[in-house]
């Protein structure tokens, strides 16, 4: 969405009385409301995967994942996003009555596209830091195998680039020490279907 001096601004309160009474997502931030693209095959798949493998290793926890459709506040700069999927080992916090803005992730994960790979990299990211309970930051690839993992430590974020050139046969792991949970790129990228990967990086 390309914001003009004729864009509508919108108070938080009013974006999320219309959000919640509305049939397609739309994130906010800054008093403009941007609605979300759809998503591909593949990185539906990739959502999918993650959820289930998350959901198997925290069955019998006191942790709780949640996938798209868990909308979450950065309360320090009043984003309101949808990541692909958050967790936490933590007592849920949540904005209100509504149950449904989350304020407390220690695990994010974004599923890269072509419409949202810079924003996720560089503003999102941005705003996602100044969350306290965050620890990870997870960015996916969809259409190769390849898991960014961001880690605090302290005051800077540490990068564990998980790469696996061997499409057929993956052993590669993702450990996310926030929450106890480790995910194979076997599981993670399980039934997708790579395009021409010639110009992965």
């Amino acid at each position: 969405m390309k914001i003009t001096s004729q864009t509508p601004q919108y108070s938080p309160d009013q974006y999320l009385s219309m959000e919640r009474n509305s049939v397609c997502k739309n994130e906010y931030i800054n008093g403009h409301i941007f609605a979300m693209a759809g998503a591909s095959r593949q990185h539906n798949q990739i959502t999918f995967n993650i959820s289930v493998g998350l959901g198997v290793e925290l069955k019998n926890r006191q942790c709780v994942a949640y996938s798209s459709d868990m909308r979450v506040k950065i309360s320090q700069t009043g984003l309101y996003s949808y990541p692909d999927i958050v967790a936490t080992c933590n007592t849920p916090e949540f904005e209100d009555d509504f149950v449904d803005t989350l304020l407390n992730p220690s695990v994010i994960i974004e599923v890269l596209s072509d419409s949202t790979e810079a924003f996720d990299r560089g503003g999102k990211f941005a705003h996602y830091r100044r969350l306290d309970s965050l620890q990870e930051y997870i960015l996916v690839a969809q259409d190769y195998m390849c898991v960014e993992h961001y880690a605090r430590q302290g005051e800077q974020w540490i990068l564990t680039e998980i790469r696996e050139n061997n499409e057929k046969s993956p052993k590669k792991i993702v450990h996310l020490d926030s929450i106890g949970c480790c995910l194979s790129l076997r599981e993670i990228y399980n039934k997708v279907e790579f395009k021409n990967t010639k110009g992965q990086p």
